[in-house]
């Protein structure tokens, strides 16, 4: 069976989210931690960090912590949904169907294209594209 065009489009939204989720990340680490711990000089004044208020720094570490793990959790979901889906593994149309899922909330473009990603996979020409062939005896 022939892959379906629409899956090449949900295979670049999940690594796009990846990507996105990636810089994230970055952007955590490399602006977030060091004015939480005192080396950047952002906002840091008369012993009170803007935008965390009376926040103790091992709880702002602890926070951005948890917001790096669940945003690469989200990234690795996103990375193993687009390789599935270009390779045509089950698992991979329900890993994207689930990414689809969490993507409702990136409004308003994610809630869009979720949408459509969740119309466009539950299809049930999509679904037999993703069901092996029985073997051949």
């Amino acid at each position: 069976m022939k892959k379906p065009d629409l899956l090449i489009l949900i295979a670049i939204w999940e690594f796009f989210t990846a990507f996105a989720a990636l810089i994230g990340i970055a952007a955590i680490g490399v602006l977030a931690f060091p004015v939480v711990l005192g080396t950047l000089d952002w906002g840091y004044n008369n012993g009170m960090m803007w935008g965390f208020g009376d926040i103790p720094r091992v709880g702002a570490i602890f926070g951005l912590s948890v917001a790096i793990f669940v945003i690469f959790c989200i990234m690795v979901l996103a990375i193993l949904g687009g390789i599935g889906v270009l390779i045509g593994k089950e698992w991979g149309r329900i890993i994207a169907l689930v990414h689809s899922g969490l993507s409702l909330f990136w409004f308003p473009i994610g809630t869009v294209i979720g949408v459509l990603s969740i119309v466009y996979l539950t299809k049930q020409e999509t679904k037999d594209y993703f069901i092996p062939p029985p073997p051949k005896v």
